[in-house]
């Protein structure tokens, strides 16, 4: 496709920017993180924020929730690749991105936030599982039902229980717990002592 034929191709308006997408993200991350409540959160100000002019926000997003939502995403670090060759090992490294993302302080404030408004914008939290949250659990729930079938975990084992043990344990000690001399040991001590009650 030549450069023309691409400039054929794309929809009427200007060209979108990264280099404003990003900006707007990042001012959005930075509004709540440092205090403001979704329902604070105005185009204005994120537009003031970014350095860009409201018309330019919503040439990508349609509303503020949807923003949001994109601007949270951010936060999530892709599924990390699973060497599929160990239970322990895969559910290791799902634990263990869990909890050097609650290492970042900006990210942690900002989740906090933005969470404790999850009852009055069920909309926006729903998109945000789906799109941050579902894919980190069926990666797990992969591992689980791999395990059940090759005979590592329990055959009966409740797979929905099972992962609401793990994470629940990382999220208790990344929000409540004192994880200040526990690195990667930490993942590692909760996949030991539950897979110690899941085992065969």
């Amino acid at each position: 496709m030549t450069i023309q034929d691409a400039g054929a191709a794309r929809p009427a308006g200007r060209p979108r920017s990264e280099k404003a997408e990003k900006a707007i993200l990042e001012a959005t991350l930075d509004l709540i993180g440092e205090g403001m409540g979704i329902s604070e959160l105005s185009i204005e100000a994120i537009a003031a924020r970014a350095g860009v002019g409201k018309t330019t926000i919503y040439r990508r997003w349609s509303n503020k929730e949807d923003l949001v939502v994109d601007a949270l995403a951010t936060l999530k670090a892709p599924v990390p690749p699973l060497a599929g060759e160990s239970v322990r090992d895969d559910l290791v490294t799902l634990l263990d991105q869990m909890r050097d993302e609650s290492g970042h302080v900006r990210t942690k404030c900002v989740m906090n936030i933005a969470l404790s408004e999850s009852d009055r914008y069920p909309h926006l939290f729903e998109k945000f599982r789906k799109i941050a949250i579902e894919p980190r659990r069926a990666a797990m729930r992969q591992v689980l039902e791999r395990g059940m079938a090759s005979g590592e975990l329990r055959s009966t084992l409740e797979i929905e229980l099972a992962m609401a043990i793990l994470t629940g344990t990382m999220v208790w000690f990344t929000k409540w717990g004192d994880t200040s001399d526990r690195g990667p040991e930490l993942a590692e001590g909760i996949v030991d002592q539950v897979l110690a009650g899941i085992a065969p």
